[in-house]
């Protein structure tokens, strides 16, 4: 029986090609997008699953009180493992890892120690009981013991093979970092891609504890993760109750602002106010969005189905009443009918696939991702769920329209399309198809919008033709001046600085500090950022008060922004100068010499801070060049030249500053690009949508078109009796999208502190690209039912 039915229906798709190819190109648009969510998700919500302890496992992270709010930090101070270690045994596990990027490591020989090959890679130092807490597999070396004594390091197979050719062989080699030797003892499995933690080399911790911090509960290093195995009877608020108890036994009461929460394994990946090492997290909002966007892509292309469907049973009468007639009964024509939908749905899902295998490659350049279509169990119950959905969901109602006709009205001529369906059904079908692809529309051009005032705004500093270059490794530092010199002696470097960071970046030294000599700190933290005197000339960073400070200065001096002065009391950036601040418990304390105006020293999601400038040569690290645009290849040439001359022995890389302030909205680029994405998905299906809608009204309308031109009516008042129906549909799906879009879009600006205003302008925009691209659609079919001979029309009836 079911082959039968799969016969016949097959035999009535072949013999109604143009509806087939519509609906199946329209499903298997929407289910492609479905799926390429589903793999993505999937991907997202995988990391670090493969943890034996992964529920018991949590991560001790700062909570500290500040006056604007809670400041919230991936990182703890130095000592707060040993101190759960020793005040609180019944933990099962405890552990350190710290985590520093782009370091030299240069391969040595055995015997002589000379360099033989330099790498930069993102490095670690960890813990032995590391891993005991996570499963990252060890090929060679025991885990237990690998990193337990100085200088000591493990890398995984694929670092292993780039370092030494083969890792069979690389336990025992020497391998040279920060001017110490170390000794490779273990070889770990390759990290997987869904992983927050990308190891590839893995230095004993105990090579990079400085005793001068060892015992310092202040400093909370962001860069620094403590991780805690739970007993499986003890329950994570029982712990941060006791962590309160800690903070205040070992930190003076001035800080009594600081402290700690734990931050299960699970939610590390997802929340963004935290951070990760690998610099990546995809927040449970994006999840929950993507999730939507595409259920209601399905939906669309589901609503295309029942229009067409609804719209071909004009079309498919005669065929029904013949059936009827002939002894069919309603069950056996909506089982028909079904059968005909299952088949487009199948064929739909098949090519969903083939363009899933196509696309992915893009999106996963596009949100740099390892995403992979792998049959296996969940995505084999996620595909057959997908066919028996949409089925049921495009083809049930259809089936009860269409099996519902009187068989003696179809065959006397006497059936007309207002009963295939409810025409006002349609109508509302239409109006949510295009009330959804407004509402990402508008979302778009949101996104858009934001990330354009992000590349265009006045950060309050010059970020064009500016390289930043990073100093070598070298603890001596006795060619960098030397190598400042012949870099100012190059006719292509307009200016040159030397500094800790560049203007805006996304590390920096915030700090508690005295201000004019007080009985305790201020109330607040400012940012100590370390550049020269040439910094502001550089950066073209104008003062408005005082002056740089000059390496000639007998005394140090700091130079502040605005925004410090103003918190500190001074309306007029005048009366500051003079006054003293000091960090470190007086250990950096210098009178303030010049106020400059406000630049944001992080990107523009963040507020900006507080900001005081330092000359302490001691924390440079960064070279700042500005470049003649019209000498930028050959001066980039020299420059390199220079670096290599003077050391040879490290590894000269640079990074232009707009490329790397661009790199701080990477996952709102690709946001704005995924939207651009699903947005002109949802258009290209609603479209067709509407095009099986007029496609309907045309065939309904034939004896009234035909009448109409039989009494004089031009093409041009035939044109508009269409396009007025779908005109008023869109008017009214825009003001349905456009509060709903107006909350989501002013949600989500809500996560910057510098943001665009929600103007009319692009609500008006949007209903605009909606109204010529439905009038550019229907227009074929409008055009081609006004030119039609009339006299065909009138003989039907």
């Amino acid at each position: 029986m079911l082959k039968s039915y799969l016969k016949t229906a097959w035999q009535n798709l072949r013999s109604h090609k143009t509806y087939m190819a519509i609906n199946t190109v329209g499903l298997a648009v929407g289910i492609a997008a479905c799926l390429l969510v589903f793999l993505l998700i999937q991907y997202e919500t995988g990391f670090d699953n493969f943890h034996k302890n992964k529920e018991r496992i949590y991560r001790v992270v700062a909570a500290n009180k500040t006056p604007e709010g809670m400041s919230y930090s991936q990182g703890s101070a130095l000592p707060v493992a040993e101190a759960l270690r020793a005040d609180y045994p019944q933990l099962e596990q405890v552990a350190r890892i710290y985590a520093r990027n782009d370091q030299q490591i240069t391969i040595i020989n055995d015997k002589a120690h000379t360099p033989q090959k330099k790498f930069k890679e993102q490095v670690f130092y960890a813990e032995p009981e590391f891993f005991s807490i996570f499963n990252f597999p060890f090929l060679a070396g025991d885990p237990k013991t690998a990193l337990a004594e100085i200088n000591t390091v493990v890398l995984t197979r694929q670092i292993a093979e780039k370092y030494f050719g083969n890792w069979h062989t690389a336990i025992g080699n020497l391998i040279k970092y920060n001017d110490n030797i170390f000794k490779v003892t273990g070889i770990l499995q390759n990290t997987p891609v869904n992983t927050d933690f990308p190891l590839q080399v893995v230095f004993s911790f105990k090579s990079s504890v400085q005793e001068d911090i060892s015992k310092d509960w202040i400093a909370q290093d962001g860069s620094l993760n403590t991780f805690v195995v739970l007993p499986e009877n003890m329950p994570a608020e029982q712990l941060e109750s006791d962590l309160k108890a800690l903070v205040k036994k070992y930190t003076p009461a001035e800080y009594a602002n600081q402290g700690y929460i734990l931050q299960p394994l699970h939610n590390i990946h997802y929340e963004r106010a935290f951070g990760t090492f690998s610099g990546k997290t995809f927040s449970k909002e994006l999840i929950t969005a993507l999730s939507l966007i595409s259920l209601f892509l399905l939906i669309i292309a589901c609503i295309n189905f029942i229009n067409l469907a609804t719209a071909q049973a004009v079309n498919r009468s005669k065929e029904v009443g013949i059936r009827k007639v002939l002894g069919s009964s309603k069950m056996q024509l909506i089982i028909q009918f079904l059968s005909e939908t299952f088949l487009i749905t199948l064929a739909s899902v098949i090519i969903a696939v083939g363009v899933a295998f196509i696309a992915l490659p893009l999106l996963n350049h596009l949100l740099q991702t390892s995403v992979k279509i792998q049959f296996g169990y969940s995505l084999m119950v996620f595909l057959c769920s997908l066919i028996m959905g949409v089925t049921l969901l495009s083809g049930f109602y259809p089936a009860i329209v269409l099996s519902g006709f009187n068989p003696i009205a179809v065959l006397k001529n006497k059936f007309t399309g207002k009963t295939a369906g409810g025409f006002s059904m349609r109508k509302a079908l239409v109006v949510f198809q295009f009330a959804i692809a407004q509402i990402l529309i508008i979302g778009t051009l949101v996104v858009v919008h934001q990330m354009n005032f992000f590349q265009n705004a006045d950060v309050g500093f010059d970020k064009e033709a500016i390289i930043t270059v990073p100093t070598a490794n070298d603890t001596a530092r006795s060619k960098l001046d030397a190598l400042k010199m012949q870099l100012q002696q190059q006719t292509g470097i307009k200016d040159l600085s030397l500094s800790g960071f560049s203007p805006m970046d996304q590390a920096g030294w915030d700090d508690d500090f005295i201000f004019d000599n007080a009985a305790k700190k201020a109330g607040f933290k400012a940012d100590l950022k370390w550049a020269d005197a040439n910094y502001f000339t550089t950066y073209n960073i104008a003062f408005i008060a005082g002056r740089p400070y000059n390496p000639a200065d007998t005394v140090n001096g700091f130079v502040v922004n605005e925004m410090m002065a103003k918190k500190l009391g001074f309306t007029n950036p005048e009366g500051i100068i003079g006054k003293k601040i000091s960090f470190w418990d007086g250990k950096i304390n210098a009178p303030v010499v010049g106020v400059v105006k406000d630049f944001n020293g992080y990107s523009l999601k963040e507020e900006m801070k507080p900001i005081v400038l330092s000359s302490n040569s001691m924390f440079f690290r960064l070279f700042n060049i500005k470049i003649q645009p019209q000498q930028m290849k050959q001066t980039l040439a020299a420059i390199e030249r220079l670096w290599n001359k003077t050391y040879p022995d490290f590894i000269y890389e640079y990074q232009f500053l707009d490329e790397k302030i661009a790199g701080f909205y990477r996952q709102e680029h690709q946001l704005s690009q995924l939207f651009k994405i699903f947005a002109g998905i949802a258009i290209f299906i609603s479209c067709l949508g509407l095009y099986g809608f007029v496609s309907f009204m045309a065939v309904q309308r034939t004896k009234e078109v035909g009448i109409r031109k039989v009494l004089g009516a031009s093409a041009g008042s035939i044109l508009y009796l269409f396009s007025k129906e779908f005109t008023l549909l869109i008017g009214i799906a825009f003001l349905i999208a456009s509060p709903i879009a107006y909350y989501l879009m002013h949600r989500w600006l809500q996560n910057f502190a510098y943001r665009v205003h929600l103007g009319m302008g692009l609500f008006l925009l949007t209903i605009l690209i909606a109204e010529v691209i439905a009038w550019l659609t229907v227009g074929y079919q409008a055009i081609k039912a006004s030119v039609a001979n009339p006299v065909k029309s009138l003989r039907m009836e």
